[in-house]
């Protein structure tokens, strides 16, 4: 089973290139993504690699991270790239 969870996410651009991903909600929560398209997996992983750290220490999940039930409408704002002419 999935679960979904709304963060707010900081895209910092790197002078190299691509961004530096944080959220600050979760400052433990800290990834890099080397375009747009990589961010929210990118993102996924770090959670995923964050929870299981809270789990391993049997430590109790931020109030932040209340997963969504399933069959829940969602309010999502995303970066959407267009190339233009």
């Amino acid at each position: 089973m999935q679960n979904i969870y709304k963060l707010p996410l900081v895209l910092e651009p790197q002078p190299e290139g691509g961004y530096t991903v944080t959220c600050p909600l979760l400052p433990n929560l800290i990834t890099e993504a080397d375009t747009l398209d990589e961010v929210i997996p990118n993102v996924s992983d770090a959670l995923a690699a964050l929870i299981e750290t809270y789990e391993d220490l049997n430590q109790p999940l931020p109030s932040i991270l209340q997963s969504y039930p399933q069959n829940t409408v969602i309010w999502s704002e995303s970066l959407i790239p267009v190339a233009s002419d």
